[in-house]
């Protein structure tokens, strides 16, 4: 095939109609318009550049269509050039979630979009959907704001900063009731909270989970709450492991209960066998660990309410037996 017919399947082939025509289905949850992840059973892809690449999060694989295909069907490129010519004209269906792309100045950079978000504050709606949505605790709201590692986002949703080794604002999670993104031109590194000189290192796979995981447990003293933003680049795992190199550091792997979390919290004990720290996996009670301390909170509250309605206990008069 000429190099003319390739660079026209390109152009028409996207990542996701390979995906969708292999029973891949979209995770809206835990997708962005930036990156969408796929799920196959265990099986994650996730489709990048607007459909043009891709990467498998639990290896090293990745690439354009041709090697999608060839990764998913075990093909040659001759073979994945005929599968890819005959889904020339197939449409997938775009996700319900997808928006459209925001524009900014090109004067705006990372640390002049992210100072010109105001801080939230009780009653605001990035507040509101804090406490009232994810029901993380006003205590650990506060202690976010005060590190400045929460600004607000448009329409009520919420902008939890990563930030570099010398507390630079790299880029940011975007989450909210109706969207879930990173920032555009930002660049994943850590999402930090808690006492920055902590050996006590807890790893999860989103702000909100990090944030959950401090509710948890009082904002444990001596605990470094981070959040990798669900990806793992190398500024991420260079941020890691000069962390964990720190004289009696403890890497606690607090990722997701699932195939990927599993994955992940493998990635963070090589890293502490490497450095020589010490590690520990520390799996949530339900997926991850908002949905844990949703269910927490939930259930003692209906534990409250079982107990106000418990009937009083009446004194017996004297000379009266006691009930029973």
């Amino acid at each position: 095939m000429e190099r003319t017919e390739v660079a026209y399947l390109k152009e028409r082939v996207g990542c996701a109609a390979v995906l969708e025509k292999t029973s891949f289905a979209v995770d809206v949850k835990e997708s962005t318009r930036r990156a969408v992840k796929y799920r196959c059973g265990d099986d994650i892809i996730i489709v990048i550049h607007d459909g043009a690449g891709w990467f498998d999060p639990l290896s090293d694989a990745k690439g354009d269509v041709f090697s999608l295909i060839r990764h998913l069907d075990g093909v040659e490129f001759g073979e994945a050039l005929d599968r890819a010519a005959e889904l020339v004209g197939f449409v997938p269906a775009e996700p319900v979630w997808q928006r459209s792309t925001r524009e900014h100045a090109p004067d705006q950079s990372i640390p002049a979009r992210w100072a010109a978000r105001r801080k939230p504050w009780p009653g605001s709606a990035t507040w509101r959907y804090l406490r009232d949505e994810r029901l993380i605790f006003d205590a650990v709201i506060r202690a976010a704001v005060r590190q400045d590692r929460l600004h607000e986002g448009p329409q009520g949703s919420m902008w939890a900063a990563h930030v570099d080794d010398e507390g630079g604002v790299t880029g940011w999670e975007e989450r909210g009731p109706e969207w879930r993104g990173f920032s555009t031109r930002g660049a994943k590194v850590l999402f930090r909270l808690g006492a920055l000189d902590a050996l006590r290192l807890c790893v999860t796979e989103a702000a909100i989970d990090a944030m959950s995981l401090a509710a948890f447990e009082g904002l444990r003293e001596g605990s470094l709450y981070l959040s990798t933003g669900g990806g793992w680049s190398p500024a991420t795992e260079a941020a890691l492991r000069k962390l964990a190199g720190r004289p009696e550091a403890q890497l606690v792997a607090a990722t997701d209960a699932n195939h990927q979390g599993e994955t992940f919290a493998v990635r963070l004990r090589v890293i502490a066998e490497e450095v020589g720290c010490d590690w520990l996996r520390l799996a949530p009670p339900a997926e991850d660990w908002n949905d844990a301390l949703r269910a927490k909170v939930k259930k003692d509250e209906e534990e409250r309410k079982a107990r106000r309605g418990l009937p009083h206990a009446r004194r017996p008069r004297q000379g009266e037996a006691p009930p029973g």
